[in-house]
């Protein structure tokens, strides 16, 4: 999944960058407000993480701009925490709120959280490698996929996935 990081603070990105790109998200870091919008505008990302205070423009007004062109998922990451912060940013069109300081952890959770609740670009979450009725030259392009070496990476269709335990169920299944 694409992530586009949108944060004036240059090592804080650099370091979800890099955990982040372990949990095999792609991961691009914006660190002013003009070029973050252009970016989540044109940029093609799956979802972008957003802080509020940055130079150029702010993230209230690039959510507010981006929601008028797009419905790219949009996770805000502010250094404020306030009732009336997270009000208004959820008011904007934000998916979540996610105040610093925070455990990236929490993070990947959060934005994995949102990729299934939006389906954002292709819904490869629901796929397994049990899921044999998908498999071969027959099945329809955009759900084809084949299992690498990996037991646990399924690629289909260009997009890449990697289990971190078990692959999740489908919503129809239950445990």
């Amino acid at each position: 999944m694409g992530l586009l990081i949108i944060d004036d603070d240059a090592e804080l990105c650099a370091l979800l960058k890099e955990f982040l790109e372990r949990e095999s998200f792609t991961v691009q870091c914006i660190h002013e407000g003009h070029a973050g919008l252009e970016a989540a505008q044109h940029g093609g990302h799956d979802l972008s993480v957003l802080d509020v205070m940055l130079p150029g423009m702010d993230g209230f007004e690039i959510l507010k701009r981006l929601r008028q062109t797009s419905k790219v998922p949009v996770l805000m990451l502010p250094a404020r925490g306030e009732d009336v912060d997270r009000i208004v940013g959820l008011e904007l069109g934000a998916e979540d709120y996610l105040p610093k300081p925070f455990n990236p952890r929490e993070l990947a959770a959060r934005v994995e959280a949102i990729w299934r609740r939006t389906g954002a670009r292709a819904a490869s979450y629901f796929l397994s490698a049990t899921d044999s009725f998908l498999a071969g030259p027959d099945a329809p392009p955009p759900m084809r996929f084949t299992q690498s070496p990996s037991p646990r990476r399924v690629l289909m269709a260009g997009y890449k996935r990697v289990y971190r335990s078990r692959p999740p169920q489908r919503p129809d299944q239950s445990s």
